[in-house]
């Protein structure tokens, strides 16, 4: 009996290692829908300012890290963590895991970051296994791991560094 625990244990350890910090998403209205070919004018021409964004994300450090989780009270994965963010300050929908968030908005280069772009990193052997939140000067927000909590890194640190995969910035209409 004790083995099939064990068993069973090892099963969900391995699933869980295997989703990354992935998710399930759910199909939701979307009321600003995104588009590759149109990037979000960092400068604030529009109403969609990037830095509420990065605002919104620095609020969360401290929440403990979840699997799965997708709000405060729950604690945050690293995608639950994104999707909250840019729903709640901006009412955008964004897919609701890494990879299938990957493919959404315009990649551009590290050297071009402003606050709000997402930022991709290969954590797991796979290019689009952890995503973070970049807040400007270096640093970006993110929901790293079982036991950890919301925080904030340098992306130059060699661990991020060595990882990174892209940057994308979302886009709108």
């Amino acid at each position: 009996m004790l083995q099939k625990f064990y068993k069973y244990v090892l099963l969900v350890a391995w699933l869980i290692l295997q989703a990354g910090c992935s998710t399930f998403y759910s199909a939701s209205k979307h009321p600003i829908v995104l588009h590759p070919s149109k990037p979000i004018d960092p400068k604030g021409a529009s109403n969609y300012q990037l830095d509420d964004i990065a605002t919104a994300a620095s609020k969360l450090i401290g929440v403990p890290y979840r699997w799965g989780g997708n709000t405060p009270a729950s604690g945050f994965d690293c995608s639950g963590l994104v999707y909250y963010v840019f729903s709640q300050s901006r009412q955008i929908y964004l897919p609701r895991t890494t990879s299938q968030m990957s493919k959404f908005g315009q990649n551009i280069p590290k050297s071009a970051l402003t606050p709000g772009d997402l930022v991709f990193f290969n954590t797991l052997g796979d290019p689009y296994s952890h995503v973070g939140i970049y807040t400007g000067k270096g640093k970006f927000v993110h929901a790293p791991t079982s036991g950890g909590t919301v925080r904030q890194e340098d992306l130059s640190a060699n661990y991020w560094s060595s990882r990174f995969t892209e940057a994308r910035r979302m886009s709108t209409n």
